[in-house]
């Protein structure tokens, strides 16, 4: 296979996502008609109308589903309902719950709504009562009783001076309340299935009612009494009152009299006169949605309406269809303004489509495809096909695409590429079962070739162009029985002179093209111990990849059929295998939700990516191979991008800058810009760069109050890290005396309450008394030691001197002091033993503590070492015994400066112990 100098994808990220926000229940626009309010369990997600961006989002604690919900009319106020009996008010910007109380409604709440003035709140019940709420004073005004089982409709009447309610519930009447005697006025009768939606003329006078059992009655409201009942012939969800001063000629709208608008379950906005009952305008559909009956109509309408708004302010109507879909129609010409698409189901296919793969074709578990706008999450709806749509594939330019689905149909779509829209230019049927593979002509757009369950491969051959709005019927060129059981894949060489086909029968099979249209089996790929999902040609190379329900990807050989290579991994089927990376790697998706990327040369898999909580059916790369698109079953929908280069590139920023800040840091040290240099090793969050400067700091003269002052110089930040770089640097006995020196200036200079409000200043404190006890300890029998060698010292010096002194002479026992020194060593030999312990110890962050008498063991075999030679020399010339006095003498001052140096560390360090101790004990009283 060919070698190529290519840098190998490592990781993919998601840049978005696109996923369900609405999966039925209520739907509110905002009333200055910026943002959508939709149920989707628990949760109410707010959907931002110009990005198409899930902006917000309430949930309840308790997981409950939300029955319903309501805004107010000023857009201030959220309240939820849950099954839980409790309503909740949100201040929805800021996702936060302000006041929570229990319903009284002994079932859950299922309609709710506000008044004008955004005061008062009802909510209607599954048990037959109705409770208004005072939200500004906080308690519960009304309590309607007298429906009839569940209140689905609560709505006040527009001029909040009548004080008036109206409700609807199983009886099928609509109840007029007033609210200054709670009493029921009077009951609406006239529809005989429920009430859907009610809608009030500009003076408040007039009413509208519809209902699902296919009437709309006009009302009169100062004589409760009915004036028209208008047969619509469909169940009506929503009815929209026109409003009365704006030219809507275009829909029908020629005189002054009553117009409204129906939606229901035909899916189609129509404008009756109320005072002839008359329809004026029918929302056109296209021609490929016409239902084949009046009874499959009613019954399944994909577009069949559930909810009606009027958008005043930018003179619109929105819908909400059965399938979870929301659209925006502009008034007065009733064109397709803005389509979301709330819950796509299952996703069975992915494609990237148009200029640059700014769009994405997406087909579902519905006869409906879907074309997103990456941009916007804009969608438009197509519909061409009559049954679900198993899969796609898309032409090299990306404006053509092809589709088939279990209408056992091919549609052939061409995407307009300035306007973005998008039509079915071509259609064709000819399998005998659902077609579930399908794949594009490499070269140029000349055919497409699909595999369908009737187990046969056909190749259609497109027309080189297509003019006019018509649709082309397709009629296939060829047909092939091609394998035992359905053909679940097929694909086309990149030359468009092979063709691959896989199969339920567990063998793939490479199939040629010929001119003249007939197809030549060349051979067959067997090994694959269950059926395969995917077949795959590599752009360049003569190699097939395969993907089966085995949990196996299998690369096979063109010339002789033969496995080159297995990768196995995936814990159940693979889906989806795909070249990339000009065929070095692979892309493969399965049903363990998993995306997994190859390196084919090392037969090794980069990466896992936990995509999906579901079967990832859709996996496609962009024509630039920088991003891919995955679908799954759970109904989610990820654009991930190659973040290879941009972690490469972060990654040698990061080094280039440390090696600056590393210079910056030299320079800071030599200039002595103390302060500076710490502030910048905290930063770079490095203990050991931060313990070097504290050692610079302490080696200079005054070290102890130069220390002292730049520390306190700290901002409080960077004195907490430097109290976490304390607990570490003092489990090293080796650094201890650095950590103590930094805890003593912490300690001494800062209050308890201070310290105390440090992230986790509990925990570092108790880290440090156990370390500290043990240093103390461990110098304690340090100084117990040098008893015991300043005894052996003594000893020593009475016997090189015996001849100067007399037998009965005691011994100077005097403890060691100040001025006396403790013992003689060989400097050579101590030099040498220091630097072999600094060599195994340059690592001063995380190293085991010391040995309490390594340094006692390392005196007493150089103070040997020092004897030995004393001894010898006394031997051999008496006459230098005077010269190694005085040398002895000069070794002695030395040795006594550095232990004062040491009993002074000594002091401090038990000075800070103390410290810590009390601090501990402060903590304790705080807490």
């Amino acid at each position: 296979m060919a070698n190529t100098n290519l840098q190998f994808k490592t990781n993919y990220a998601v840049s978005s996502k696109i996923e369900p926000f609405y999966k039925g229940g209520k739907v509110q626009i905002s009333k200055d008609e910026k943002y959508i309010f939709c149920t989707c369990g628990s949760r109410v997600n707010v959907l931002e109308i110009s990005t198409g961006k899930i902006v917000h989002c309430v949930e309840h604690d308790d997981q409950e589903d939300i029955t319903s919900f309501a805004l107010s009319c000023d857009d201030q106020m959220l309240v939820t309902a849950s099954r839980a009996l409790l309503l909740k008010q949100w201040d929805w910007r800021q996702a936060s719950c302000t006041r929570s109380w229990k319903a009284i409604h002994t079932i859950p709440v299922a309609s709710m709504t506000f008044d004008s003035t955004s005061t008062l709140l009802a909510t209607g019940g599954c048990d037959a009562t109705i409770k208004v709420w005072d939200v500004v004073k906080q308690y519960c005004t009304h309590n309607l009783k007298g429906s009839s089982g569940v209140v689905h409709l609560v709505q006040f009447h527009p001029d909040i001076s009548r004080l008036q309610l109206f409700s609807s519930s199983l009886d099928c009447g609509i109840r007029l309340w007033d609210l200054r005697s709670s009493q029921c006025l009077c009951i609406l009768q006239s529809h005989y299935s429920a009430v859907t939606s009610l809608s009030f003329s500009g003076d408040g006078g007039t009413m509208i009612s519809s209902g699902r059992d296919k009437i709309c009655t006009v009302w009169d409201l100062k004589s409760h009494q009915a004036t028209r009942t208008v047969p619509v012939y469909e169940a009506v969800e929503g009815v929209i009152l026109l409003p009365e001063k704006t030219d809507l000629s275009q829909i029908g709208v020629k005189s002054k009299n009553l117009h409204f608008v129906t939606a229901g379950s035909k899916g189609v906005l129509r404008v009756w006169e109320a005072s002839t009952a008359r329809c004026v305008y029918t929302q056109t559909l296209p021609s490929t949605l016409t239902p084949s009956s009046e009874e499959d109509e009613e019954e399944d309408n994909p577009r069949s309406v559930t909810y009606l708004f009027h958008l005043p302010a930018s003179s619109r109507l929105a819908t909400v269809t059965a399938e979870h879909n929301i659209l925006f129609y502009q008034l007065p010409s009733l064109t397709t303004h803005q389509q979301f698409v709330g819950y796509s189901d299952e996703v069975l296919d992915v494609k990237f489509l148009g200029k640059e793969d700014s769009h994405i074709v997406v087909a579902t578990n519905s006869c409906q495809l879907k074309v997103f706008q990456l941009l916007t999450n804009s969608c438009q709806i197509l519909y061409g096909h009559t049954d679900t749509v198993l899969t796609l594939d898309v032409f090299k330019k990306g404006s053509l695409f092809a589709s088939c689905a279990k209408d056992r149909s091919v549609c052939v779509w061409q995407m307009d590429s300035d306007s973005g829209e998008v039509r079915c230019v071509a259609q064709g049927s000819s399998h005998t079962n659902a077609v579930g593979s399908i794949s594009c002509s490499r070269m140029k757009a000349s055919f497409v070739v699909t595999g369908s369950q009737d187990c046969t491969v056909k190749v259609w051959d497109l027309p080189a162009e297509f003019p006019g709005a018509e649709i082309h019927q397709l009629s296939p060129r060829t047909t092939e029985k091609a394998h035992d059981k359905d053909v679940n894949s097929v694909a086309v060489s990149p030359n468009d002179k092979l063709l691959a086909s896989g199969s339920q029968d567990r063998t793939a099979k490479l199939w040629s093209l010929t001119g003249d249209g007939n197809l030549g089996l060349l051979g067959v790929f067997r090994g694959h111990r269950r059926g395969i999902w995917s077949v795959c040609f590599s752009p360049v190379d003569q190699v097939l990849a395969s993907s089966s329900a085995d949990g196996t990807t299998k690369l096979w050989s063109l010339q002789d059929f033969s496995c080159l290579k297995t990768f196995e991994g995936h814990d159940a089927s693979v889906l989806k295998v795909i070249f990339v990376s000009r065929g070095t790697q692979l892309l493969t998706s399965g049903s363990d939700g998993l995306v997994k990327l190859w390196t084919i040369k090392t037969n090794e898999c980069v990466k896992t990516l936990d995509a999906h909580q579901d079967k990832v059916w859709g996996l496609h790369a962009s024509r630039k191979d920088d991003k891919m698109v995955t679908g799954s079953a759970d109904s989610n929908i990820s654009v991930w991008v190659d973040v290879t280069e941009v972690e490469l590139a972060e990654e040698q920023a990061k080094q280039e800058d440390q090696i600056l800040k590393q210079q910056e840091l030299s320079n800071l040290l030599h200039e002595k810009k103390y302060l500076k240099a710490l502030g910048l090793a905290i930063s770079l969050d490095q203990p050991h760069t931060v313990l070097t400067v504290i050692k610079a700091i302490r080696q200079v003269e005054d070290g102890s109050e130069l220390l002292e002052k730049t520390l306190l110089k700290l901002r409080v930040d960077q004195k907490e890290s430097l109290l976490r770089y304390c607990v570490v640097w003092n489990t090293n006995a080796r650094n201890c005396l650095d950590a103590q020196a930094c805890l003593q200036v912490l300690l001494t200079h800062l209050p308890p309450e201070e310290l105390l409000q440090y992230q986790g200043a509990r925990t570092y404190l108790e880290g440090l008394i156990p370390y500290t006890e043990r240093h103390m300890e461990r110098i304690g029998r340090l100084l117990q030691a040098s008893m015991f060698l300043n005894y052996m010292w003594q000893k020593m010096r009475v016997a090189g001197a015996s001849s100067g002194m007399k037998q009965d002479e005691e011994m100077d026992t005097t403890p060691l002091t100040q001025t006396q020194p403790l013992f003689f060593m060989d400097k050579e030999k101590v030099k040498g033993s220091s630097d072999e312990r600094g060599d195994e110890g340059d690592d001063g962050d995380g190293g085991q503590e010391e040995e309490p008498y390594s340094h006692v063991e390392d005196e007493e075999e150089a103070d040997e070492v020092s004897a030995s030679k004393k001894a010898s020399t006394n031997g051999a010339q008496e006459k230098n015994r005077r010269s190694t006095k005085t040398n002895r003498h000069h070794q002695s001052e030395s040795e006594e400066s550095s232990e004062e140096e040491e009993l002074e560390d000594d002091h401090a360090m038990q000075d800070t112990f103390l410290e810590v101790s009390c601090y501990k004990k402060d903590e304790e009283t705080v807490a």
